[in-house]
């Protein structure tokens, strides 16, 4: 059994590696490719009347490292310095204010139909509404740098907004100064954290000799993620202030702290992070969708009953999308499909306390607006004329 397991994984990971590197020319987001590897898998398991433990418990444990090592892979790309500031500024409104047209739009209509409080109704959509960085910016590396740098920014920050927005609803019972007051310290507090752990971990990157140096980097980081994590403060806005700053140290140069290091060596340092970066974070992605396509249930993919509100929600998305692109002068034509969901969403909907869970917003829902909305997707990458044109380039 455990060779067959080796085997097993090892020629799914080739496979969602073989799809990785030709996804430039199929257009096909690797996330439907690795959905598919997992639930073809399973349909093999019950031929063959293979019994597999129940791995649904290490869905959030992958997801969660996943999200971390995606959001610190995306950042570190990303060049910031003042002629970035509109792009930012852009990303920053596109990111937060879809979310909560979203929410509030759905959670209104939810409440107007079926009577479900509002604090539920939220608690419930805010998992749907949040772009997934982990499916975003890997399919987005084939598009124009530019674009590619916004998508960037625009679904971390959706995935930072997304999880302050749903912990700040779900874990309060009342939405009064005192509760607004504890939000901002908690915000307050973790760029505190943010500014004092990226000095450390800088100094460390910087300092330590040992041949094995990059793991305990990122160790540290997941480290300090889940601590902070555990006090329900954003742990993103760390992880997207680590990597923006060692990943544009030459920005920072005259700053008199960062003079102490030679720039040319920490630049140096901080590739060979990236590289490793990269390796790990196709491995945790790959095997965090390849077991929820494990764990799908192919009648909670053809639900019937959720189908046309995951289709309602889906254009809704969609739409109001296309609205923001248009008020903030962005193209629409390579942005538009941006906008996928899955693996925040699935962590957002599996941390809903119980006592606030709706029959409506269940696992069927949430397996097809992922589904939907990566289709789309797929279907935007594969008309987009930016696509095709960087191909010929």
């Amino acid at each position: 059994m455990t060779s067959a397991i080796i085997i097993t994984l090892c020629s799914l990971l080739l496979i969602a590696y073989l799809f990785d590197v030709t996804s430039s020319k199929t257009k096909i987001p690797s996330v439907i490719i690795l959905l598919l590897l997992g639930w073809l898998t399973k349909q093999s398991t019950i031929v063959l009347e293979i019994n597999f433990p129940d791995l649904s418990n290490v869905l959030p444990i992958l997801g969660t490292i996943g999200l971390i090592l995606i959001v610190l892979e995306g950042s570190l790309e990303l060049e910031f310095n003042s002629s970035k500031l509109n792009i930012v500024k852009k990303s920053v409104v596109v990111a937060l204010l879809p979310i909560l047209v979203l929410s509030f739009g759905i959670a209104y209509l939810m409440g107007y139909y079926y009577n479900i409080p509002l604090k539920t109704a939220l608690t419930n959509i805010f998992p749907i509404s949040v772009i997934s960085s982990a499916i975003a910016i890997p399919s987005a590396k084939n598009i124009p740098s530019s674009e590619k740098e916004f998508i960037t920014y625009e679904s971390s920050l959706s995935d930072i907004f997304g999880v302050i927005l749903f912990n700040f609803v779900a874990l309060n019972t009342d939405f009064g100064t005192k509760s607004f007051g504890y939000f901002v310290f908690e915000f307050l507090l973790m760029i505190i954290i943010s500014f004092a752990s990226t000095l450390l971990l800088t100094y460390l990157l910087g300092k330590i000799k040992n041949h094995v140096k990059f793991i305990p980097i990122i160790l540290i980081i997941i480290l300090i993620y889940a601590v902070s994590k555990l006090y329900h403060l954003p742990a993103l806005i760390f992880i997207l202030f680590f990597g923006l700053i060692i990943g544009n140290v030459d920005e920072l140069k005259h700053i008199p702290y960062i003079k102490k290091f030679h720039t040319e060596i920490l630049n140096k340092e901080v590739k060979e992070l990236s590289k490793l970066t990269n390796e790990i974070t196709f491995l945790i992605r790959s095997l965090f969708f390849i077991l929820f396509g494990f764990l799908i249930d192919t009648s909670e993919l053809l639900n019937s009953e959720t189908f046309i509100w995951s289709l309602g929600i889906t254009i809704s998305i969609f739409a109001v999308r296309f609205i923001f692109l248009k008020i903030f002068s962005l193209p629409t034509k390579s942005l538009l499909f941006f906008a996928p969901r899955g693996l925040i969403t699935i962590l957002l909907y599996l941390s809903i306390p119980i006592n606030e869970k709706i029959e409506l917003v269940n696992k069927s829902l949430i397996i097809q607006v992922i589904v939907l909305t990566a289709i789309i997707m797929m279907i935007g990458l594969m008309i987009n004329p930016t696509t095709k044109l960087k191909e010929k380039i």
